[in-house]
C-alpha cells in the first residue's frame, strides 16, 4: 500500500495491531542498538507496539523463559492500563517500544533483543530510518484488540486476560484519545468508530473473549483484579524454568527450612540417624504435595508403586498419609554396559483402575523411569493418573521423562544442576538407597 494513504481501513489496520510489554527484574540494560543486524522482517512491520524492557538476569547464553501475558479487550477499554499498572507493581522502571507480533515474541522467548519501527498515528505511516530496540524479559505483556483471534498467538501466552469495560465509556475514552493524543477531529473519530471499530469489535473482538482465563471488569479501575495478577506473576516469576517449559513438573515450594535439610542430607559427614531422620521428613512434603495433584473424588482409588530399591524409603511416608495403601513393586537392573534391562515388577491386579504414585528418591538420567512408567502404561494405567515423586531431579531426567510423557506429573522438592560423567546428579546426594538403608561404605 502507498505510503501516503491514509484512508481509514488503512488506519484501523495498524491501529489495531498488538502492543508489547516487557519487564526484566533488575536494572536497565544497556544493549547497544544495531542497525545492522535488525530482523528484515521488522523492517516491514506496520504494527505499533510499546515495551517495558529491563536488564537480564541470566547468562545470555542460556536464556530464562518469560512468562507471556496476552491482554485483549475493546478499543479504549483500559487494557494499556491494565498493562501499565501490572507493570508498576513488578517494576517502577518501563519504556515504550514497538516490535513485529510473531517473529519478535519468538525473538524475545528465545533472549534476543530486536529491532523494531516506529508508528505515527497522527501521519498515519511509519518513521522512516526510525526504530527502537527491545530487550529480553522475564515478563512479556502483549497488548492488543485481536491478540486473541490467531490460535498461533494464543499458543504463545502463558496467561489470556480480557479487559471488559462498558461500550459508552470506552466510546467516550477513545473521542478524548483520538482527538488530544492523535490529533483528530471528533467527526472523524465517532465516524471510523460507527463504520469500524464497533463492527469489529462485535464480529471480532468480544467472540474471543473466551478464550480468556482472567476476564476483568472496568479495566484500571478493578485493583483487586490487578493485584492477583501481580501475584500470580510473582509467583510464576520464582519458578524454575523446567517449570515453565513443562507445566506438569512441580516444585514444592522453597523454604529455610526445606533448604537447611537439604543441606544436612547432602552433607558426607552426617550420621545415618539424621541422614534418614531428614530424608524422611522431606519425604512426607513430597508425598503430601503429590496427593494434592489428585483430583477430588468421595472415594479414590489409590496406590503406590516403588523403584526397587531406593523408592521403597519413600513407603513409610506415603502409608502415613494414606491409610490402608495399596503398594506395588518394580526392579530394573542394568545387566553390565550393554543397556540390556531386566524387569521384575508386583503390582495391584486392579491397577488400571487407580491413580498411581510412583516413588523413586532421585530422578537421574530418566531411563529407569520411563522403564517403569512404559510398564504401569502396558498395564492399562492412564499416563495422566501417574504421578512421579521424588526428592531431587537432574534437569536431564525431566526432559527425558517429560518429553515421552506429558501427560504424567512430576513433583520433586529440588532440581539440581545437571549430571556428570558418570551420569549422577550433581551437587546430588550420593548413593540415597546405600545411605538411607545403611548399606555404604
Amino acid at each position: 500500500m502507498p505510503e501516503e494513504t491514509t484512508s481509514i481501513d488503512y488506519v484501523m489496520e495498524a491501529a489495531s495491531g498488538p502492543h508489547f510489554s516487557g519487564l526484566r527484574l533488575d536494572g536497565l540494560r544497556s544493549s547497544p542498538p544495531s542497525s545492522s543486524t535488525s530482523s528484515p522482517a521488522a523492517h516491514r512491520s506496520p504494527v505499533p507496539a510499546s515495551a517495558f524492557s529491563t536488564s537480564a538476569l541470566t547468562d545470555s547464553n542460556a536464556p530464562r523463559q518469560p512468562f507471556v501475558i496476552g491482554v485483549s479487550g475493546g478499543t479504549a477499554s483500559g487494557k494499556t492500563t491494565v498493562c501499565d499498572m501490572i507493570i508498576q507493581q513488578l517494576h517502577d522502571h518501563h519504556a515504550f517500544d514497538t516490535e513485529q507480533l510473531l517473529d519478535c515474541i519468538q525473538n524475545l522467548k528465545d533472549g534476543q533483543p530486536y529491532q523494531v519501527p516506529i508508528y505515527d498515528f497522527k501521519i498515519h505511516r511509519r518513521c522512516k530510518d526510525s526504530f527502537r530496540q527491545v530487550n529480553a524479559s522475564d515478563v512479556i505483556i502483549l497488548e492488543g484488540i485481536l491478540v486473541f483471534h490467531d490460535q498461533r498467538v494464543r499458543n504463545l501466552m502463558d496467561m489470556k486476560i480480557f479487559v471488559d469495560t462498558d461500550a459508552d465509556v470506552r466510546l467516550a475514552r477513545r473521542i478524548r484519545r483520538d482527538t488530544v493524543e492523535r490529533g483528530r477531529d471528533i467527526n472523524s473519530v465517532l465516524e471510523q468508530y460507527a463504520k469500524f471499530v464497533k463492527p469489529a469489535f462485535d464480529d471480532f473482538v468480544l467472540p474471543s473473549k473466551k478464550y480468556a482465563d482472567v476476564i476483568i471488569p472496568r479495566g484500571g479501575d478493578n485493583h483487586v483484579a490487578i493485584d492477583l495478577i501481580v501475584q500470580h506473576i510473582r509467583t510464576k516469576l520464582g519458578q524454575h524454568d523446567l517449570c515453565k517449559t513443562y507445566p506438569n513438573v512441580y516444585v514444592i515450594q522453597s523454604t529455610f527450612q526445606i533448604r537447611g535439610m537439604h543441606t544436612l542430607i547432602r552433607d558426607r559427614e552426617i550420621s545415618k540417624h539424621d541422614f534418614v531422620f531428614y530424608s524422611d521428613r522431606l519425604i512426607r512434603l513430597v508425598v503430601e504435595h503429590g496427593l494434592g495433584h489428585l483430583p477430588f473424588t468421595e472415594k479414590q482409588k489409590l496406590c503406590g508403586v516403588s523403584i526397587v530399591r531406593s523408592g521403597e524409603s519413600m513407603e513409610n511416608a506415603l502409608r502415613a498419609c494414606c491409610k490402608g495403601i495399596k503398594i506395588g513393586k518394580i526392579l530394573i537392573h542394568r545387566d553390565g554396559d550393554n543397556g540390556k534391562q531386566l524387569i521384575y515388577e508386583k503390582l495391584p491386579k486392579d491397577i488400571s483402575e487407580r491413580h498411581v504414585l510412583l516413588l523413586d528418591p532421585v530422578l537421574a538420567t530418566g531411563n529407569s523411569a520411563n522403564q517403569a512408567i512404559e510398564l504401569l502404561i502396558q498395564k492399562g494405567v492412564p499416563e495422566s493418573h501417574i504421578i512421579f515423586l521424588n526428592l531431587i531431579s537432574a534437569p536431564e531426567g525431566i526432559h527425558c521423562v517429560s518429553k515421552r510423557f506429558p501427560s504424567l506429573k512430576i513433583v520433586t522438592s529440588e532440581i539440581d544442576a545437571s549430571l556428570n560423567e558418570e551420569y549422577r546428579v550433581i551437587p546430588g546426594l550420593g548413593e540415597f538407597g546405600d545411605r538411607y538403608f545403611g548399606t555404604d561404605d
